[in-house]
């Protein structure tokens, strides 16, 4: 079982505290450290260089978005996911803008917290039903007003069928099994997809295809 290393970052250290003992009871997870603030948790990804960071928003000096932000910037790898008790819709889009994996509210049962995170090392994204609804209301908003509905020329037939399969919210696995193929040759269309699109994870695709309306091509 691979271990599973992560930075928590939150002002609050009641809070942060009791988050780090539930993830230390679990045997996949090591807490490298804890921040209270942005600027501490860039010194110390950049020292500790963590698999995942679960970042707040509101907090003094340099807020959660801004730390995102610049943790993305030195650290593309690394995966941030959002735990926070903001409902504001501007909050969410912004975090996916500053390159957030996934937003989760602080009001998530711990079990499927524990979840998550493991989902968003191996490549999925960790919204809640509630969020993932909001994203898709969003850009589907935007498309029906005709922002931007030019598709992406550069997407073959079969990256257009994977990126549909992902606004829905299907795993690798579930995408793979729609389409017949392996789990690899997903994630090598995954990777195709974000490369071509410059964009940082699959969530930023998700909604990428949602404002350009993509859509797969309809076989006859």
């Amino acid at each position: 079982m691979e271990t599973i290393r992560v930075l928590l970052v939150d002002d609050h250290a009641l809070f942060r505290k009791g988050l780090a003992t539930m993830l230390r009871d679990q045997p996949d997870f090591e807490v490298v450290a804890e921040a209270q603030d942005g600027q501490e948790a860039l010194a110390k990804a950049t020292e500790l260089m963590p698999d995942v960071i679960l970042m707040d928003i509101y907090m003094p000096g340099c807020d959660g978005l801004e730390a995102t932000r610049r943790i993305k910037e030195a650290l593309p790898y690394v995966k941030i996911v959002i735990l926070t008790v903001s409902e504001e819709d501007q909050n969410l889009f912004s975090a996916i803008q500053s390159g957030a994996q996934g937003y989760l509210l602080k009001k998530i049962e711990p079990g499927e917290l524990f979840e998550m995170l493991r989902g968003v090392v191996k490549g999925e994204a960790p919204l809640s039903r509630a969020t993932a609804t909001k994203i898709l209301n969003e850009f589907a908003r935007q498309v029906k007003q005709g922002r931007e509905q030019d598709p992406g020329e550069q997407l073959s037939p079969r990256e257009r069928e994977v990126l549909e399969l992902l606004t829905k919210g299907s795993t690798n696995k579930e995408i793979a099994a729609a389409l017949c193929i392996s789990d690899n040759t997903v994630k090598n269309h995954l990777r195709n997809i974000l490369d071509k699109l410059h964009l940082q994870n699959r969530v930023q695709a998700a909604a990428f295809a949602l404002r350009k309306a993509l859509s797969p091509p309809h076989k006859d």
